[in-house]
């Protein structure tokens, strides 16, 4: 298959360019994540021929960051649903990044806990049901042979106020006695993990949901975003002293 600048993809590009549907915004590391390219350098030259074989966008952020999207689609959704504004260009890309963290996480790297596998990963542009007005940032599937453990992803980046992400967390909880969750996923249970950029602001989080549920939430820090910490007993939940696992 070739570009219209006659670049012939290659399998990783196109796991990449499909990737790029649920990814919407991406950097060169999580291309390299997803493509397998083996080194910094290949990994630049062919992501620079795809931006000109019109194929991937590119702009940089922060520090000259490259990110990328696909060519023809927009970088972001504007999404004015839940709190009637929607995200400035940078931050969302950043937010959007930080989302992609969990996802390659949970998709391209092995869980390191026996009998345990990745199912399924789906990203949202909509609310899920007419009558919750809930986006959630992500949606995830693990599998063992006890059966689907289903969780949401929500990763705030300290722009928003903590009593907006307690009523998020009260609408979750609306989707969850409303059986508009189990229409849609066709599973019977769900957690939400809240991952914030400090562990005082996860403290401030953690009491104003407690105040809606004690169920439901899993709570993090940007540093579980790693192989090493994700899976293990590093979460806490809304109430209670005793960090768990989320699997």
């Amino acid at each position: 298959m070739a570009g219209s600048s006659g670049i012939v993809l290659q399998d990783r590009e196109r796991r990449l360019l499909d990737a790029t549907q649920s990814l919407i915004v991406f950097n060169r590391d999580q291309a390299m994540e997803v493509a397998g390219y083996p080194s910094i350098r290949r990994a630049n030259q062919r992501l620079r021929q795809l931006v000109r074989a019109g194929l991937l966008r590119r702009t940089f952020i922060g520090s000259h960051e490259a990110v990328y999207w696909l060519a023809g689609k927009p970088a972001r959704k504007k999404n004015r649903a839940e709190n009637g504004a929607a995200e400035p260009a940078a931050l969302f890309i950043r937010h959007r990044l930080e989302i992609n963290r969990v996802h390659l996480l949970v998709q391209y790297r092995s869980i390191p806990v026996p009998g345990w596998w990745f199912g399924t990963w789906q990203s949202f542009s909509k609310p899920l049901v007419a009558t919750v007005p809930l986006i959630p940032d992500g949606y995830f599937e693990v599998g063992s042979p006890q059966g689907i453990r289903a969780i949401f992803v929500e990763v705030d980046l300290g722009t928003e106020a903590v009593p907006v992400l307690a009523r998020k967390a009260s609408l979750y909880v609306q989707l969850a006695a409303s059986g508009g969750f189990t229409q849609i996923f066709r599973r019977n249970q769900f957690r939400v993990l809240i991952i914030t950029t400090s562990e005082r602001r996860l403290q401030n989080i953690r009491q104003a949901i407690a105040k809606v549920t004690d169920k439901l939430f899993w709570l993090g820090t940007l540093d579980l975003i790693s192989a090493e910490k994700f899976w293990t007993a590093s979460w806490h939940r809304p109430t209670g002293d005793q960090l768990q696992s989320i699997l």
